[in-house]
């Protein structure tokens, strides 16, 4: 059986790293298709969204799902696996951005909404995906200057950021999905309370392999029990069609607009920071060193894969923290996973009645397993904060600072919906861009640039992973290497 642990050659030199190995079908299938399902809800939720707000119909809002979910299979495959010097080559799952969802709306409503508002946006997304994507080409000198306004004080807090504005997300999944008839009501929440337990128990007490798929099993789980009870319905399933093909330039030509584009291009500027702070969480918790071409790598996969996503009819494209939390829970490191998972949301995006059947599962349900995910998130967050000095209270000042403006949004909406510029409102109105924006500014203000290399993120010593499935139980009771030997190899991905 293929071990997720590193192979040695046999002249004690790591042979493969745990990110590069290729594990067996079966657990690639298995792996892969729980990261779709605890990605799922955050990829469509966007489309859904915009596509309401827009008041597109419900076969224009469909398309936008299919769309969304064959982009974002294509995206990352190429994260992941790799082309040329595009991808990071780490298990990064790539999705819709949620900070581009406000400024999209903004632009669409000004535009007078319906498809010809997404020729506005998709006109603003192709445009900050190219400069995205030129960006990360700067010559190397440049580039590393560019990178030292992300020191760990900033990643650290944008990742603790992500989570902490995440986990509201999950918990309105939990309590039924904002804005629907039975939301609040107690069985939704019995529901992502039994799932959450199911994960928990699964994770405490089963073997590895149950353990490494223990958000799927809970929500399949979940979803069985409510089926039971009569709260999963899979009536849409028979109503969709079986194919349905993402053409390029769907609904027409992009039209190109100025304010739109500045807008977008601000957005992306956050995006790079949102996936700056992901691919050095992941290289964290996979020990796989992360250096600065890593980092070019992973945002010239965003930029390549937001402007295929404004040819394919969807939106601009960031590394999820979502699933960055889902590697950290189950400890799978191969990245082939995610080129798995690229191919399963591909066949989803093709297939509507395939995504009918994963979007019946009950908001409960769903909100229980993304609850216990959005929180790992956060966690992986503040493992980066425990290594900067925060005795240092200019470092503590912008931790604090930035985490009470990322929660301005939610706790004072008004300021946004009343009181400020719509246009000033549609950028600002996210705790992810203000507290990503405050981390840079307070930075910068209390630490200046710093030096090259100060943005790099110490390792963690993590302990020998247990064998995957079908291992015996002592193997899976491997104990940590001894500093200094047998460690994983930690040379930058080429």
């Amino acid at each position: 059986m293929a071990r997720v642990a590193a192979r040695l050659s046999t002249d004690g030199e790591q042979s493969t790293h745990p990110v590069d190995e290729v594990l067996p079908v079966p657990k690639l299938a298995l792996y892969g298709f729980q990261h779709v399902l605890a990605f799922y809800a955050g990829a469509v939720i966007v489309p859904i969204i915009v596509g309401n707000a827009l008041k597109l119909s419900p076969e224009q809002l469909v398309y936008l799902i299919n769309a969304d979910l064959f982009t974002c299979g294509i995206a990352s495959i190429i994260q992941a696996w790799g082309i040329g010097r595009i991808g990071a080559r780490l298990p990064l799952i790539q999705g819709v951005t949620f900070t581009a969802v406000s400024p999209m709306i903004a632009i669409g409503l000004g535009a007078g909404g319906g498809t010809a508002a997404l020729l506005v946006i998709y006109g603003a997304v192709i445009t900050a995906g190219l400069a995205t994507f030129a960006f990360a080409w700067l010559p190397a000198k440049a580039f590393r200057t560019v990178m030292r306004l992300f020191p760990p004080v900033v990643t650290g807090t944008v990742i603790t950021v992500l989570g902490i504005v995440l986990i509201p997300v999950g918990l309105n999944d939990a309590a039924g999905g904002l804005g629907s008839p039975d939301f609040g009501d107690p069985k939704n929440f019995a529901y992502a309370g039994g799932t959450m337990l199911f994960i928990l128990v699964l994770m405490k007490i089963g073997r590895p392999f149950l353990s490494s798929i223990s958000i799927l099993l809970g929500l399949v789980v979940g979803t069985t029990v409510a089926f039971l009870f009569g709260d999963a319905k899979f009536g849409d399933v028979s109503k969709s069609e079986w194919i349905g093909i993402t053409t390029p330039f769907h609904f027409g030509a992009p039209k190109f607009e100025w304010f739109p584009i500045v807008l977008m291009l601000i957005v992306m500027l956050i995006t790079m920071v949102e996936t700056t702070g992901d691919t050095y969480a992941v290289g964290d918790i996979v020990g796989k060193e992360v250096d600065s071409e890593t980092v070019a790598r992973a945002l010239r996969a965003d930029g390549a894969a937001t402007a295929l996503g404004g040819v394919l009819n969807s939106f601009p494209y960031v590394a999820f923290a979502e699933n960055v939390g889902l590697v950290r829970m189950t400890k799978v490191k191969s990245r082939f996973v995610v080129v798995a998972a690229g191919v399963f949301m591909i066949v989803l995006g093709l297939l509507p009645k395939a995504a009918a059947i994963v979007a019946a599962v009950p908001h409960g349900v769903l909100g229980g397993a993304a609850t216990v995910m959005f929180a790992m998130v956060a966690l992986a967050g503040i493992q980066t904060l425990a290594k900067v000095d925060l005795k240092e209270e200019k470092n503590a000042l912008i931790v604090g600072v930035s985490l009470a403006f990322a929660l301005l949004p939610a706790t004072v909406p008004v300021l946004f919906a009343k009181h400020m510029d719509p246009d000033l409102s549609s950028l600002l109105n996210s705790g992810v861009t203000l507290g990503a924006t405050s981390a840079i500014v307070l930075n910068l203000v209390f630490n200046g640039l710093g030096k090259d290399g100060a943005h790099d993120v110490p390792k963690v010593e993590l302990p020998a992973q247990v064998a995957a499935a079908g291992d015996d139980a002592d193997s899976a009771a491997a104990a940590p290497a001894p500093s200094g030997e047998g460690e994983e190899a930690r040379t930058p991905a080429s």
